[in-house]
């Protein structure tokens, strides 16, 4: 090494020693200046030694005061669900509610902003006046959940929310009490800042169909009174008996309870009669097994850029009107075809244990009887006559299907003695089928083509209209003896 590179070689060394050095002193420094652990907003410290648990359970919230730019709702607990007690009385929006307890509960400050800040300060985080403030009321429960009457176990805290911080969509915050200012994450302001309506449940208008005895409706569009009976079967009894389909019914019940109130006008006499509620175009009585019936009033006010839809509903003493969507005033008036059953036969499929199959007058019927209750609900079918032996359980399970779900493509008017007109006569093609004492439980009959309508054919079946079927739908029939009689064994080679 010539003894001019030394010195460079010298100079390089004390150059990485110094950085080195000195990215060890900035690594330091930065350790020494990591923030502190958040802070929660709703600390949830329990007294000393007050329970068992150390008092870690989770609050219980039992008040809500919610301040915002359209004014002040107060919330309370009562049992196990929130009701909204001024500047109403009105139930509360479940989940809305439980959104601010959960934000209370277990959100925590991001950063401290500053540490005492001026009246200018609070003024440009919007938090003189806030835009928003929640004071929360708690009890921390002790080992057995108790603890709701202890003084030492209440907490309040109010919290003030400020401004967005267009940067990265934190909201400046204050806790009572507390001089600082805090950001905290900007969920934090979208579950606290809510004024009434937002508070406020939303699903009004309908009831649970278990509960549900009778509902009648009356609109210019034609009424009618559906009943509910022990076997959760609903039927028409006016304007003359019908079955009904349990699940259209259940499904214009789910749709009524999905309208959801739009806005809250003030429930005066005067803005009832303004709004047509005196006069309504669908009114609907919903009687309930237990408690006072529930009566629904629907009205539709037309103005100069559309019809506008207003719902009443009261019960007892308590009533609330609302504006709901348009669809909401023809969801009880789908018409009564559309709610009709059009199962052709009605009856209980664990009932049958007789089955009878008529080919028509010249054919011998096909008889299938269920001889012992077997290891299975299809087991032991046996067919009976014209030739006996053994029923194909696959197939004996594929008729009760057909026949219990075999639907109507039209119902007709009623046809009373004009049967043999449609070619529906006593030796006509079809199918009986009984209980175990010959009771006869359904029977279908089968007619003639349908003028115009070579695919379907006429049928009677539990009720006594004509009835128009697919004939695709009946080629499962058996027309043949082996077409439910079990194949014998093959004899071995």
């Amino acid at each position: 090494m010539s003894p001019l590179n030394q010195p460079l070689r010298l100079l390089f060394a004390l150059t990485v020693a110094s950085a080195g050095m000195s990215l060890g002193a900035c690594q330091k420094k930065s350790g020494d200046a990591a923030p502190p652990p958040k802070e929660q907003i709703f600390a949830a410290t329990g007294p000393e030694g007050a329970s068992e648990d150390g008092g870690t359970a989770a609050p219980v919230f039992t008040r809500l005061t919610v301040q915002s730019k359209s004014g002040t709702t107060v919330l309370e607990r009562q049992g196990s669900s929130w009701h909204i007690t001024a500047p109403v009385a009105a139930r509360a929006d479940k989940w809305t509610v439980d959104n601010i307890t959960r934000q209370l509960q277990s959100a925590k400050f991001k950063s401290t902003v500053t540490e005492a800040p001026t009246e200018a300060d609070l003024q440009k985080y919007g938090l003189q006046p806030p835009v928003f403030s929640v004071t929360a009321q708690a009890y921390l429960p002790d080992a057995r959940g108790g603890g709701q009457e202890d003084p030492d176990r209440q907490r309040t805290v109010t919290l003030h929310g400020g401004n967005e911080n267009a940067f990265d969509g934190s909201v400046y915050v204050r806790r009572e009490g507390d001089p600082r200012v805090y950001a905290a994450d900007g969920s934090v302001r979208y579950a606290l800042d809510k004024d009434l309506y937002a508070l406020r449940e939303k699903e009004f208008l309908g009831v649970e169909e278990p509960s549900l005895k009778t509902l009648t409706v009356t609109a210019k569009a034609g009424g009618y009174t559906l009943e509910q009976d022990a076997d959760k079967a609903w039927r028409f009894t006016k304007p003359s008996p019908l079955r009904a389909d349990a699940a259209k019914v259940k499904k214009m019940l789910q749709s009524l309870r999905e309208q959801r109130a739009l806005a809250f006008p003030p429930d005066t006499a005067g803005e009832r009669a303004r709004l047509g509620l005196d006069t309504p175009q669908v009114e609907a009585l919903f009687s309930l097994t237990e408690g006072e019936p529930v009566r629904v009033r629907l009205s539709r006010v037309e103005g100069p850029i559309g019809a506008t839809v207003y719902a009443l509903r009261e019960q007892g003493q308590e009533a609330l009107l609302a504006q709901v969507p348009e669809a909401a005033a023809a969801v009880l008036t789908p018409g009564i075809p559309a709610l009709r059953d059009t199962t052709v036969l009605a009856f209980r499929r664990e009932d049958v244990k007789r089955l009878v199959f008529h080919g028509g007058p010249d054919v011998a019927p096909i008889t299938l009887e269920k001889t012992g209750p077997g290891t299975g609900p299809l087991d032991a079918w046996q067919v009976v006559s014209p030739q006996p032996g053994k029923a194909k359980t696959h197939k004996v399970a594929a008729l009760l299907k057909l026949l219990g779900t075999l639907k109507a493509a039209a119902i007709g008017e009623p046809a009373s003695k004009k049967w043999a007109s449609y070619g529906i006569t006593p030796t006509a093609r079809g199918a009986v089928l009984l209980d175990a004492n010959g009771r006869e439980l359904a029977r279908l009959s089968l007619g003639r083509e349908v003028p115009g309508h070579s695919e379907h054919v006429y049928a009677r079946g539990s009720g006594d209209e004509i009835l128009e079927v697919e004939q695709a739908r009946l080629a499962e029939l058996p027309s043949r003896p082996e077409d439910v009689l079990e194949a014998p064994p093959t004899a071995p080679p």
